[in-house]
């Protein structure tokens, strides 16, 4: 665990280490697509990989993560749902460490984000 300030940073045990890497590089990428297209807005893990994507997880490195908790035991539905909260933890360690500067509020059970152009 990392703490930043008043936030805290879980680190994703299941993963090795360069499935880590591989997933916040994406993650970045997603990041900078959702600015493209929609500056100022507020974001979450949920915007960027839900809804209309929530099924697309199959065609990108976050895929591995429902099949890492599935192998610890869990069933399918505890997978996925512990796969979207690994999910969350990343993306804020991508944003804690993005050179660029973000605001961060609690949203209605997860952390939204917005870049604060400079």
């Amino acid at each position: 665990m990392i703490t930043v300030g008043d936030s805290t940073i879980r680190e994703v045990q299941l993963l090795s280490e360069a499935e880590h890497q591989r997933i916040c590089d994406y993650l970045q990428g997603v990041i900078y697509c959702w600015y493209k297209n929609r500056k100022g807005e507020w974001f979450t893990m949920r915007d960027l990989m839900g809804g209309d994507n929530s099924s697309e997880w199959n065609n990108t490195p976050l895929a591995i993560l429902p099949i890492k908790h599935h192998d610890t035991g869990k069933n399918s539905e505890e997978a996925f749902k512990a796969a979207g909260i690994d999910s969350g933890w990343l993306l804020k360690k991508v944003i804690k460490n993005d050179t660029r500067r973000f605001e961060t509020k609690d949203g209605e059970h997860v952390r939204e984000y917005r870049w604060l152009k400079e």
